[in-house]
């Protein structure tokens, strides 16, 4: 094919795909898993293409070299070079004669989820896509995974998964440093919700699981974004909050401090005289006396 064939024919490696056929594959496909799959691709030469799909892909070059091009560049596959596809994303170029390539499958909410695990910003789990990379440790990753699929996966999911894992950590590291998003707490209306929740449960049992899903928003970044917007983490509000329900309650009622306390969400009145001391620097007797 020529350079204006491919002008003509070609929009990959960064542009739209064409209305071209297809080459064929060749899949191995290993257990069902939500996040992670491993196959292996085989195409005859000519046109290369990969259709849109939902997750993200990592191509890992795995036969004898292999010339190619594609609209913009004439390029020589060699084994062990690297292609990221993310998910959604086509593309289409041609190669000159037969290629191998062991194609990692990942969902985004893997990515997702991991870099939230890291603690790092949503954005650190985007992929750009990049074209014929070297990178040691997601190459030894790949190689892992498909060293694991040829065996039949005889280690299981457990050990797919942790695989998965790796690479997904080899990925965001790998991927563009972006600089750290301005400092941002909860919405007025967030924080709202949340406090409001809180007084009205005081003397439940409150957990962080149940103020995020009111908030909206993951137990993590729940706890991030609840600090900065009132300078305290949710446990030191709550038990500030307690403190002063209690306070108020020995001040202004003649219920036993026991109750006090029950009332207040404290589990017993040792529990409520602790915090007591900690936050006002008084015990509840002292506070009584105080009315």
């Amino acid at each position: 094919m020529s350079d204006t064939d491919l002008d003509t024919d070609l929009r990959g490696h960064g542009g739209a795909a064409s209305e071209v056929a297809l080459s064929a594959d060749s899949f191995v496909v290993p257990p069902a898993t939500d996040s992670l799959r491993v196959d292996v691709r085989q195409t005859p030469g000519g046109v290369v293409g990969y259709e849109a799909l939902p997750d993200h892909r990592l191509k890992l070059h795995a036969g004898a070299p292999v010339a190619g091009a594609c609209q913009f560049h004439r390029f020589l596959y060699t084994r062990g070079d690297l292609d990221i596809l993310p998910a959604g994303s086509t593309d289409i170029w041609h190669e000159e004669s037969a290629s191998t390539s062991v194609v990692v499958r990942m969902a985004p909410a893997l990515l997702a989820r991991t870099a939230d695990e890291m603690g790092l910003p949503a954005e650190r789990a985007v992929l750009g896509e990049r074209h014929q990379f070297r990178d040691p440790q997601i190459e030894h990753i790949a190689w892992a995974l498909d060293a694991e699929r040829r065996a039949g996966f005889p280690n299981g999911r457990l050990y797919t998964d942790s695989l998965g894992t790796a690479l997904a950590v080899q990925l965001i590291a790998a991927g563009p440093q972006v600089a750290p998003s301005p400092a941002q707490g909860l919405t007025r209306l967030q924080l709202k919700r949340v406090t409001e929740f809180i007084e009205a449960h005081l003397d439940g049992d409150l957990s962080l699981a149940a103020l995020a899903e009111v908030a909206g928003l993951s137990a993590s970044h729940l706890k991030t974004q609840f600090k900065r917007s009132t300078g305290q983490a949710v446990h030191a509000y709550v038990v500030h909050r307690r403190v002063d329900r209690a306070r108020s309650l020995l001040l202004n009622s003649e219920l036993p401090a026991s109750l006090v306390a029950l009332e207040s969400g404290f589990s017993h009145q040792s529990h409520m005289a602790r915090c007591m001391r900690r936050v006002l620097g008084l015990t509840p007797g002292e506070v009584r006396r105080a009315a």
